[in-house]
């Protein structure tokens, strides 16, 4: 079964749940499996984030930032950066496919800005996003963009 492989971080268990429930379906319907990693757990376990990724891979990012609107003020991502610091080491933003945004609508402008954050500064594409835990319909939207864009890079 092939492996789709995803850095992400999870501070609520948000994404992870999302993680879960996406991998389930990919396994379903797709007979492809996430092997997904939380950065998180990572500087948790004291392992450093400076080292190099060499397969194709996927981000998933809430967003966390810091008060204010999200436009004018508030823009400064907070609480996430482990996986800024994994995406911008050595070459490792060149293996990535493309970032999953996740947040709550309640705060705006700020919902899945982190993502298009990264997107702008690391050049990648923000493939979709998702609201807290999201929902089948997000699940299913998201894993066919997935796999989409793992057929048209040829992965």
């Amino acid at each position: 079964m092939q492996a789709i492989q995803v850095y992400y971080i999870s501070l609520s268990g948000n994404t992870t749940s999302f993680l879960k429930g996406l991998d389930h379906y990919f396994q379903q319907e797709y007979q492809k499996r996430l092997k997904y990693i939380n950065v998180k757990d990572l500087v948790k376990d004291g392992k450093s984030l400076a080292f190099d990724i060499k397969e194709p891979y996927f981000a998933f990012l809430p967003s966390y930032l810091e008060g204010g609107n999200g436009i004018d003020t508030g823009d400064t991502e907070i609480l996430t950066t482990p996986l800024r610091q994994l995406i911008a080491y050595s070459k490792n933003r060149e293996y990535c496919l493309g970032i999953v945004g996740s947040g709550n609508r309640n705060f705006n402008k700020q919902f899945c800005l982190t993502a298009y954050q990264y997107a702008r500064d690391f050049g990648f594409p923000v493939l979709d996003e998702f609201e807290l835990k999201g929902t089948e319909t997000d699940v299913k939207r998201i894993a066919e963009k997935i796999d989409r864009r793992l057929v048209e890079v040829q992965v």
